[in-house]
């Protein structure tokens, strides 16, 4: 984590891009399917998303986030004209709280620290993805 914070604007930009190089290159999301993927947190210099939310939009590709309402995870659906705002850890999400309830996602994309040969990640230890990704029992792991 250390040599993640410590890279400039340009070569965090530079990574990011790609990593979504890779993504749409590997996997391609139809038109109609769902997508949950997460908002970086800027200070610790997680890829930036917002090229991933743009390409899906851009293809009718439905795209979520998550939002922490009460202790929980919800999933929110975004659009071109979505409001977002700072919550209490530094982290953009949507002003709507309303959760979709929708729970059958084609591709959810999550941040972590570091992830084993098995696939299991490593996040920063809220807790806040490992009960959200207990909903989906038949998830496959996949590291590409």
């Amino acid at each position: 984590m250390q040599k993640r914070k410590a890279l400039s604007d340009d070569e965090a930009f530079f990574l990011s891009k790609k990593i979504f190089e890779n993504f749409t290159e590997y996997f391609k999301p139809l038109p109609g399917q769902k997508v949950h993927l997460f908002i970086p947190i800027q200070k610790f210099r997680e890829i930036d998303t917002k090229m991933f939310i743009d390409y899906f939009l851009s293809r009718s590709i439905r795209v979520f986030v998550p939002k922490i309402v009460s202790t929980q995870l919800v999933s929110i659906e975004v659009f071109n004209d979505t409001v977002y705002e700072v919550n209490a850890w530094g982290i953009s999400e949507p002003v709507s709280n309303n959760d979709t309830g929708i729970s059958d996602f084609d591709f959810v994309i999550t941040p972590l620290l570091y992830c084993d040969s098995k696939g299991n990640r490593v996040g920063y230890g809220k807790g806040f993805y490992d009960g959200f990704l207990k909903v989906f029992p038949g998830v496959q792991k996949n590291r590409s």
